[in-house]
């Protein structure tokens, strides 16, 4: 039996290496004791702990996801008690995500776990041939320059 996706299913395998690599990280952090922090937690954390409040809109653009994306990880974030949502003191139609005392008092163990993660995808990285990160904002940039959809119309002609 087949234990790994096929490599020209790319979707599949995304996935897959995500699963591997999320799934590790969340168990160091079960390990340490915070089975509700999740690994994608910790780029709202750190740019909340470095830019202060900010709206989802803001959020989203400074980790680089969807607003629906940014909008499920800070709801995510609130029931764990690690972020809250107020209204805007310049506009009160607009909700700040900020971080809790509980999140600030996780600061140095997520800058940890960050540090550690770091260093070990860089000793994943030493057994590629490109480095994984690098190789997916390459992708990244080559999709936003001309989509898989526009790709795949072109092929089907």
């Amino acid at each position: 039996m087949k234990t790994q996706p096929d490599s020209d299913a790319v979707g599949t395998l995304l996935r897959h290496v995500l699963d591997l690599l999320e799934g590790d990280v969340a168990a160091v952090y079960r390990d340490q004791g915070l089975p509700e922090y999740r690994p994608r937690f910790s780029p709202v954390v750190r740019v909340l702990a470095a830019e202060g409040p900010l709206s989802i809109r803001d959020l989203a653009a400074a980790i680089g996801v969807t607003h629906s994306a940014a909008s499920q990880t800070a709801a995510q974030m609130s029931r764990a008690g690690l972020v809250t949502h107020a209204s805007d003191p310049g506009d009160h139609r607009r909700r700040l995500v900020a971080l809790t005392p509980k999140a600030r008092a996780l600061l140095p163990r997520i800058s940890e776990e960050w540090k550690a993660t770091a260093a070990a995808m860089a000793d994943l990285d030493a057994e590629l041939s490109t480095p994984l990160g690098l190789l997916l904002k390459e992708a990244a940039e080559a999709l936003h320059r001309r989509p898989l959809r526009e790709r795949i119309a072109e092929r089907s002609r």
